[in-house]
């Protein structure tokens, strides 16, 4: 039988808060899933950012996805005008802003929610957690923020915020007494319980035929899938080895590179940059890219090798073994999760790190963290001294890398 808290009782509709970036929710998956299995005839709102709801479209666990538009909530000013232009533009947007708010918990309100999870830990998800009028709401103990903050939940728990992030979703649950069966898992809709998972259109598989027929890759060649940006710069390796990289797979390994980057400009001038240094020039799908598209080049692909960002997730997801560069981040707490493994590691009574370590070169299942051992890792900094370059990053060599990844496409 599924195991839940006696006193969560009459939940048809569950509410689950994570605002934070794609990755973030991509990870919260799994929870979900559970969710779903402990609460079968539940109704499961997701509410996430704008620009991430792609990460749960077409997620059968999810009934519905709430979006909350941060770009009506984040005043950024007027960068030229007079000082009364400029309060009268300031006054307009805080006037707009609390209509927002106003109209977005009015929103949430009326779904009469019976539950709501917090798995962002802010503010605004527990003011969000109150106000929707939830019976129930359950948050974790260590969330800090303001004071009186604890109060707008009904059940807090402590967690392990040293353990990777999927397990500390799955942690807040089991602690609520939302685990899995004890004897047999049977998650909803998986047979893994902890799996990540991330839904591809058949319109999105069939556009990568047609692009990839257009461009003269054959059924049969063999793909490497190669993202080398992130939002956070301070997170990407040097343009001059990530395209030494691209020359030396399409020449070593006789593998086609298809390289991809968000429309973020600053991105996209790092990619292009890339591209020039590359003797050999990767395929390029650098503009107007989808999230769903680039899964499914994630899945098409024999391998992903990227730096820790969103598209690391997606094609680890999507069961694509995964090479991933860390620079300042911790591996415990984002590296890539891998599915299959996930079902010996993630028990009902026990959830097992897979990343042990704080630091250096690590492997769960078929995907590899690429690190280096320096005390000073993770500091979770932008940059070394403020200066937007991560040393450690920058210390890893061509070489190297290309010895593991040779390793994965030789298997």
């Amino acid at each position: 039988m599924r195991e839940v808290r006696s006193e969560f009782k009459d939940i048809r509709k569950i509410l689950v808060i994570k605002l934070r970036h794609i990755g973030d929710v991509l990870l919260t998956t799994p929870a979900i899933r559970i969710l779903k299995d402990a609460f079968p005839f539940a109704c499961i709102t997701a509410l996430a950012n704008s620009g991430t709801e792609d990460a749960l479209l077409g997620n059968p666990c999810v009934d519905e996805i709430m979006s909350l538009d941060r770009s009506m909530l984040n005043y950024r000013g007027q960068g030229s005008g007079v000082r009364g232009q400029k309060n009268l533009y300031s006054k307009r947007f805080f006037l707009n802003r609390i209509m927002y708010e106003l109209s977005f918990v009015k929103k949430i309100r009326e779904r009469h929610f019976d539950m709501a999870i917090d798995l962002t830990g802010g503010d605004r998800p527990a003011l969000y957690s109150f106000l929707s009028g939830a019976r129930y709401r359950i948050g974790c103990e260590q969330a800090g923020g303001f004071a009186g903050k604890k109060f707008l939940y009904t059940h807090r728990f402590s967690i392990d915020r040293d353990s990777h992030t999927v397990l500390q979703n799955l942690e807040l649950l089991s602690n609520a007494g939302i685990r899995p069966d004890k004897e047999v898992l049977r998650p909803a809709f998986s047979l893994q319980p902890a799996a990540i998972d991330f839904y591809i259109s058949k319109d999105d598989e069939k556009w990568l035929s047609a692009a990839l027929k257009e461009k003269g890759v054959k059924e049969g060649d063999i793909i490497v899938h190669i993202h080398p940006t992130s939002r956070w710069l301070f997170k990407c390796w040097k343009d001059e080895a990530m395209a030494d990289v691209i020359d030396r797979i399409q020449e070593q390994c006789r593998a086609k590179v298809i390289i991809t980057c968000s429309p973020d400009k600053r991105e996209m001038d790092k990619a292009n940059r890339i591209i020039e240094l590359a003797k050999n020039k990767p395929i390029s799908f650098i503009e107007n890219i989808d999230l769903k598209k680039l899964g499914a080049i994630s899945k098409r692909a024999r391998l992903f090798f990227g730096v820790d960002s969103a598209p690391m997730h997606i094609a680890a997801a999507v069961d694509t073994p995964v090479v991933a560069l860390f620079g300042p981040s911790g591996a415990f707490h984002w590296g890539p999760w891998d599915n299959y493994s996930s079902k010996f590691k993630v028990q009902s009574s026990k959830l097992e790190s897979p990343y042990a370590q704080r630091n250096g070169i690590q492997t769960f299942g078929k995907h590899t963290v690429i690190q280096r051992d320096w005390e000073c890792i993770p500091c979770g900094k932008d940059g070394c001294d403020g200066s937007k370059i991560s040393k450690c990053l920058e210390d890893i060599t061509v070489d190297e890398v290309m010895e593991i990844i040779e390793r994965h496409l030789k298997r």
